[in-house]
């Protein structure tokens, strides 16, 4: 082979390197796009409503790992419970609480002292019949 040929061939395939990078890139570059916007996107599903008109006074306070907590009655949720899905996730805590005591919670919050998936819910059932609820679940 002449040094003229092997020149070209080097070429072309240096060539067909590049265009291959060039599509990766590109096509990674796309799907990252993607993601990104499939994130951004609005769904269509209303925004939960913590200011509802049904909402509790009781204040909100913060706790001493940063979590809000707020004390209420028995059959009331907290601000930070929202509506939809967390609202019944809070509401089930509050019905099943004796067996969420049993279940594990697999978050890495018992280096703030939670023993079970009940605590991320609710800090304290009160002598007075109060619940003091902590967001951990809702954040």
């Amino acid at each position: 082979m002449r040094p003229k040929d092997m020149k070209r061939e080097h070429t072309r395939r240096r060539s067909a390197s590049l265009r291959r990078r060039a599509f990766l890139y590109g096509g990674g570059a796309t799907v990252i796009g993607a993601l990104a916007a499939w994130q951004v996107w609005p769904t269509g599903r209303e925004p939960e409503a913590p200011d509802a008109p049904d909402a509790p006074d009781a204040p909100v306070t913060t706790d001493a790992i940063g979590d809000q907590v707020q004390t209420l009655p028995r059959g009331q949720l907290p601000v930070f419970a929202g509506r939809g899905e967390i609202a019944a996730l809070y509401r089930y805590a509050v019905e099943h609480g004796d067996e969420l005591r049993y279940i594990p919670c697999f978050c890495g919050c018992g280096r703030f002292g939670h023993e079970s998936n009940r605590d991320c819910y609710v800090k304290s059932f009160n002598p007075d019949g109060t619940l003091t609820f902590t967001s951990h679940a809702a954040t």
